[in-house]
């Protein structure tokens, strides 16, 4: 797995001889290449289809740190991505809907991440030398495959939520956002019945999605070695600025592509992910 602290492979003394050095380095690099290229794509992806970036980014960093680790970095990608997309759709957002939904979701995150810490302390199901199944990879899997279809079955999209239930919506969308990290499915359901634009869609979405981040982040690392930031500073960085970049090439593209399409390719890319999770393959 990635680790930060090892610092450039090159540097490396003792026995290790030059060619497994230089394989160490091309290891360590490729690892960030991929990163940084998931973190591109996903951020594209997710804002020109409104769900959040962790859904995507956090299989991407599991395979390279502790499944707590990854959630926790994801947060932390997702909240400085989602702050720069602020600066860049911020004119559209709809506070009245902010305000009914976002603030009863700082309440579900709390309640998320409670979950969350709950199920990372269970003992795996199964494991050998190849997989290991355990509960929160299960959980996390089971909700990914669930949202995904909801986005996917013609009859669940013909349904509509009043406004009334924003609130209600809120709450579920910042629990799963604190339990799983990717609360988009369950916005998108309820927000994409509230008469806003495409523009606004998007906007309030990343407004609300600020209010979970700044919720859960905290509680995750509350619970995280104190090192964890500055030992893993470079993934982050990475990750971060590819989102950036994936960001502003989504918006010169939110007029150009439709919502539904993305929406169709997201979810089967999610039942992907999410059976990975469920067998241990993520």
């Amino acid at each position: 797995r990635l680790d930060s602290t090892q610092g450039d492979p090159f540097d490396y003394v003792g026995s290790v001889g030059y060619e497994k050095r230089v394989g160490q380095a091309n290891h360590l690099y490729m690892d960030l290449v991929i990163i940084a290229l998931a973190a591109l794509l996903t951020s594209w992806l997710t804002l020109i289809s409104g769900f959040g970036l962790g859904t995507l980014l956090l299989p991407v960093f599991a395979l390279f740190f502790e499944l707590e680790v990854a959630i926790a970095l994801t947060a932390v990608v997702h909240v400085l991505n989602n702050m720069f997309k602020f600066g860049l759709l911020g004119r559209w957002v709809d506070r009245k809907t902010v305000l009914w939904f976002g603030v009863p979701g700082i309440l579900g995150a709390f309640f998320g991440v409670r979950l969350l810490q709950g199920l990372s302390a269970l003992e795996p199901w199964f494991a050998n030398d190849s997989i290991t199944v355990d509960p929160l990879q299960s959980v996390i899997g089971l909700l990914m495959i669930f949202f995904a279809l909801t986005e996917l079955y013609p009859n669940l999209k013909s349904f509509r939520f009043e406004r009334r239930y924003l609130a209600v919506g809120g709450v579920l969308s910042g629990f799963f956002g604190g339990l799983s990290g990717h609360p988009g499915a369950i916005r998108s359901l309820f927000l994409i019945k509230a008469g806003l634009s495409k523009e606004g869609y998007i906007a309030t979405g990343v407004a609300i999605a600020l209010l979970v981040d700044f919720t859960r982040i905290p509680m995750y690392l509350t619970k995280m070695p104190s090192n964890l930031m500055s030992d893993n500073w470079l993934p982050v960085v990475l990750a971060t600025g590819s989102a950036f970049v994936g960001a502003v090439v989504g918006k010169r593209m939110m007029k150009k592509i439709t919502l539904r399409s993305v929406q169709i390719l997201v979810g089967v890319m999610m039942i992907g992910i999410g059976f990975g999770l469920i067998l241990g393959l993520i």
